[in-house]
């Protein structure tokens, strides 16, 4: 399969080109050049398929033309190493709990399937790959633990000083290896400037093999539909219309679901939940989409005021406002909103953390204008990550479990970056 830029639909790659060079020249995102449908037979078997043989359902139409079924099973097996159980939290709303893997975030899912991939189509190149990954939280954990110890990769990770939970921070500041972690004087959209910079800079790639594990690179994108299929198949839906609840800061997450929904999934609605960062609520509301500097929140991970994958979600509605407008509804919550909905929900037996909290809001409104669904909110993260939040919010300690409290013991290794491209792109020169 081809894989086209969202900038020009003229420009097209292969897989391997599309993956390793994350960003297309003309700074465009890459997007399939078709997208497979999943027969009615195939949708309505999914309720008996293991997640693994969803896994390799899905990914087999997406990827077949392009890997042998082996090395299809090979990636899905390994991304798929966890489960993401469906928690009824309250009638007629669930819970998509997607912290069960290594770093306790959805992220984990896309930075294996990433990881995997990438060696796969790297196994002939002599030249090492610096992946360069910009983080409000846990893709710079989720990618770090990814790829560590991954031969022929380098990861740099730039995040925003003194804006990333402790937690968060020690699970990719601590690993050393193959993973450097940059601490920029700045907030996440100034590291996300940097990354794209230097994706963009001819003379820097002359120098360098660079790429992206970021949601902008479709290895991180694409692997996130599957559990919208899994979620989907284990859905008591009663007759009722389908509803998700994305919480939402770089898009990606929430355009994977509407992948799931192209390729055949019967899924009715989508609601782009966010904090104050709300530019793409603002649009779906009828503004115009326009970039602002990104707030701080108790939801840091969605700290996010030029969302990436934006053109992705023009794109897969073929860049039809009133279709985009009419399935994805947006909503938006401040901090004591968020902790509002954490104290709420504690008592019905399921502990939020404050961007889960967010996903709920906007399921609960949007299902209090729209009855007749059935909805699943999506739990980014689990609570611990955020302990701090979320204990102050509850007056009580939470139980970290075993492997995320072992990263408290790590020791913080990093190296300060200003937020000027000069300073950043000298050192990165210095690693050819």
């Amino acid at each position: 399969m081809k894989y086209y830029s969202t900038q020009n639909s003229n420009h097209e790659v292969s897989l391997a080109e599309a993956v390793i060079k994350g960003l297309a020249p003309d700074n465009g995102l890459y997007m399939p050049g078709s997208i497979p449908l999943l027969s009615l037979g195939e949708v309505d078997n999914l309720p008996s398929m293991s997640f693994r043989e969803i896994g390799y359902l899905v990914i087999g139409k997406l990827f077949l033309e392009d890997l042998s079924e082996s090395q299809i099973k090979e990636l899905v097996d390994h991304t798929l190493s966890f489960d993401a159980p469906l928690v009824e939290v309250e009638e007629n709303v669930y819970s998509l709990e997607l912290f069960h893997g290594p770093t306790l975030a959805f992220k984990d899912f896309g930075a294996r399937f990433c990881s995997k991939l990438m060696s796969l189509l790297l196994t002939k190149s002599e030249q090492t790959v610096r992946v360069l990954v910009a983080t409000s939280g846990d893709t710079g954990s989720a990618v770090a633990n990814g790829f560590l110890g991954v031969d022929g990769v380098e990861v740099i990770i730039l995040f925003p000083k003194g804006k990333v939970s402790q937690l968060q921070e020690k699970q990719f500041t601590t690993l050393g290896e193959n993973i450097i972690a940059l601490e920029v004087d700045g907030v996440f959209d100034d590291c996300q400037a940097l990354v794209k910079q230097a994706f963009l800079d001819p003379e820097l790639n002359k120098k360098l093999l660079l790429t992206s594990a970021n949601s902008i690179n479709i290895a991180r994108w694409i692997p996130q539909c599957l559990y919208y299929f899994y979620a989907y198949s284990r859905l008591p839906k009663n007759g009722k219309k389908v509803v998700f609840s994305v919480p939402s800061g770089n898009f990606g997450n929430i355009g994977a679901g509407i992948l799931a929904q192209r390729m055949g999934l019967p899924i009715d609605q989508f609601v782009a939940a966010t904090n104050v960062n709300k530019v793409v609520p603002d649009y779906l509301k009828g503004e115009e989409f326009m970039a602002k500097p990104s707030i701080q929140t108790l939801s840091n991970s969605m700290d996010v005021g030029n969302p990436s994958n934006f053109p992705r979600l023009q794109a897969l509605y073929r860049n039809d406002e009133s279709l985009f407008r009419e399935r994805v509804k947006g909503y938006f919550y401040d901090d004591t909103e968020t902790v509002n909905a954490i104290q709420t929900v504690q008592p019905k037996g399921y502990t939020l953390d404050p961007h889960g909290a967010v996903g709920y809001l906007g399921l609960k409104d949007f299902m209090d204008e729209n009855p007749g669904f059935v909805g699943v909110f999506l739990e980014t993260a689990h609570p611990g990550k955020f302990r701090d939040v979320v204990e102050e919010a509850l007056g009580e300690e939470l139980e970290l479990p075993e492997r995320l409290a072992a990263f408290l013991e790590g020791e913080k290794d990093v190296i300060p970056m200003g937020k000027g491209y000069e300073e950043f792109k000298g050192f990165l020169e210095k690693l050819s």
